[in-house]
C-alpha cells in the first residue's frame, strides 16, 4: 500500500505526465490558432453545435488548449488548468463517441486542420480516454514541487 501511495503522489511521475499532456495541448493548438476557418469547418462537421456557436468555439478552444498547456507545464494554476483540460478531454471523447456511433469518418482536427487528416475514431477515443486517465492522476496528485506558482490549498 505504501508503494501505491508513493506512486500516486510522486513528483517526477507528475512532472512527466504534465509535460506529456501540456506539450500535446500546446502542439494541438497551433494549427487551429493559425487557421481558425478550417478548424470551424471541422467543428461544424461534427454536427454537435448549433451553427451560431461553431465560429466562437473555433476561436476560443485552441487558445484554451494553448493557455492550459502552458499553465500545466509551468505549474501556474496547475489544478485549474488540469480541470479545464480534463473537461475538454471529456467533451472531445463524447463528440468522438457520438460520431463513432453515427458511423462518421472524422476529420478529427486534433493536431491538424488539413482535410487529409482523417482519423480512426476508435483510436481517437482510446487516446482521449488514456489522456483523461492521466489527467485524473494529475488532479489527484498533490505534488507542487515543480510548480512556479504554489497554490495555497
Amino acid at each position: 500500500m505504501a508503494m501505491d501511495s508513493k506512486l500516486l503522489h510522486n513528483d517526477y511521475v507528475a512532472l512527466i505526465i504534465r509535460l506529456i499532456i501540456g506539450v500535446m495541448f500546446i502542439y494541438a493548438s497551433y494549427d487551429k490558432i493559425t487557421t481558425p476557418a478550417e478548424f470551424a469547418r471541422i467543428i461544424y462537421n461534427y454536427h454537435l453545435l448549433p451553427g451560431e456557436l461553431v465560429n466562437l468555439a473555433a476561436l476560443i478552444m485552441p487558445w484554451m488548449e494553448l493557455i492550459c498547456g502552458i499553465a500545466l507545464i509551468a505549474g501556474i494554476y496547475r489544478r485549474g488548468s488540469i480541470v479545464i483540460i480534463n473537461l475538454m478531454l471529456v467533451i472531445f471523447a463524447v463528440a468522438i463517441a457520438i460520431n463513432l456511433i453515427r458511423g462518421v469518418n472524422l476529420e478529427c482536427g486534433c493536431f491538424s486542420v488539413s482535410s487529409r487528416a482523417k482519423s480512426n475514431a476508435l483510436e481517437l477515443l482510446l487516446r482521449d480516454i488514456g489522456l483523461l486517465i492521466l489527467g485524473v492522476y494529475l488532479f489527484i496528485n498533490k505534488s507542487t514541487r515543480f510548480d512556479l506558482l504554489k497554490s495555497k490549498s
